[in-house]
């Protein structure tokens, strides 16, 4: 496996944890025990997962433009 597929495997993940992350928090801001926190987890994961997105496209983009593939 290449450094390139390994990153991008390694990014996929993260958007993946940071997406479970939000529905806990989601899940958790539903219940009774449910703070504003929860809620700010929520917001917050699902903001970096937004963030990882756009950096995963990037990135693969410009591997391709400089030939790594």
């Amino acid at each position: 496996m290449s450094l390139r597929s390994f990153h991008v495997v390694f990014v996929v993940a993260s958007i993946l944890l940071s997406l479970m992350m939000a529905v806990w928090g989601g899940v958790n801001y539903g219940t009774d025990a449910g703070s504003v926190w929860h809620l700010a987890t929520m917001v917050g994961a699902v903001f970096t997962a937004g963030l990882l997105a756009v950096y995963a496209v990037k990135f693969v983009r410009k591997t391709r433009e400089i030939g790594l593939s």
